[in-house]
């Protein structure tokens, strides 16, 4: 795919942002792609950024790329697998160690329209990687939170969230027995079972945000903001992955018309470091591409139901969140 230019950074830096000198900001999946944009902002912003990803030689050359773009950057590595619940608990278990507060928690990593298969917690690999584990991260570190002066949750969707409700049964230890991988035609077209697993993950990184809205808000809480953004349509890794695993083409002309991976994190910058942002704030493009304005959530992203079952799923899963 030949090179696209990136339009909108300069102006999201220049006037959506803030000096994050002194804050403490953890980013899941900055190997490439929006995540890795994210990290590299805000460490120019001056964040203490903390890289969560499995341990691989692309997260290895990725912080000494991030190194080499940000000179004198305050980067920390810490290995987190999520499709493992224990490698969650054990990542966030070494941030506690290491810090007494948590300013920004950017849960951007997610799969998309991959085969369908369990992982070794027993949940499809889409839900766990994508809700669950983000879930469970956000639980897991909500003491450094509650230790900052003004933190944000900031979870990532994508247009995929778009589509039918929630159903019980996608956040169910039932990984390999929810609906297959589908035809080749299917996922051409972006239909069939695993493109149904990612709109059931995208739709609840929506649900838990506006469901830990909900909680903060009632607890009184007022030191925590939660956000959420969308990449619109960008050039990133997760597309090859996909690719690979027989789940779309990228040969087709629907890819044609993607913007950058920068312009595509730009949403989950904004939700990390605009000053003006406020909890609920929902940033991305209007459409498919664009610049990441301030978006109408759709009624389906705070839908009670909606929301009970997300939480309800990643509760069984991992245990109670108690937002206090």
């Amino acid at each position: 795919m030949a090179q696209i230019q990136t339009q909108h950074l300069d102006a999201v830096r220049s006037q959506h942002t803030q000096d994050m000198t002194g804050k403490v900001v953890a980013v899941t999946g900055t190997t490439s792609g929006t995540g890795y944009v994210c990290a590299r902002e805000l460490a120019r912003l001056g964040a203490h950024v903390l890289l969560l990803n499995r341990a691989s030689d692309r997260a290895t050359a990725a912080l000494v790329r991030l190194r080499d773009e940000v000179p004198g950057a305050r980067l920390e590595a810490v290995e987190c697998d999520l499709q493992d619940f224990d490698s969650v608990r054990r990542a966030a278990a070494q941030i506690r160690a290491r810090h007494t507060a948590l300013d920004v928690l950017c849960n951007n990593a997610g799969v998309m329209a991959l085969p369908d298969r369990a992982t070794a917690d027993g949940y499809d690999v889409q839900l766990q990687t994508n809700s669950i584990s983000p879930f469970l991260l956000t639980r897991e570190l909500w003491p450094l939170l509650r230790a900052s002066a003004g933190a944000r949750v900031v979870n990532h969707t994508s247009m995929a969230r778009l589509g039918p409700p929630h159903e019980a049964r996608y956040f169910g230890p039932n990984g390999g027995d929810l609906g297959g991988d589908g035809t080749a035609e299917q996922n051409a077209s972006f239909q069939g079972p695993r493109w149904a697993r990612y709109h059931q993950s995208k739709l609840a990184n929506c649900t838990f945000t506006f469901g830990l809205k909900a909680r903060i808000e009632a607890a009184g809480i007022d030191n925590v903001k939660v956000l959420i953004a969308h990449p619109g349509l960008a050039a990133t890794n997760l597309q090859v992955t996909t690719a690979d695993a027989g789940g779309m083409q990228l040969g087709g002309g629907f890819m044609a018309r993607a913007q950058s991976a920068e312009d595509g994190a730009l949403g989950i910058l904004r939700a990390c470091a605009d000053p003006l942002a406020e909890s609920g704030d929902f940033f991305g493009p209007e459409g498919w591409t664009g610049f990441p304005g301030k978006l109408t959530p759709e009624p389906e992203l705070s839908d009670a139901e909606n929301v009970r079952i997300c939480w309800q799923g990643c509760e069984a899963a991992v245990g109670p969140f108690v937002v206090a």
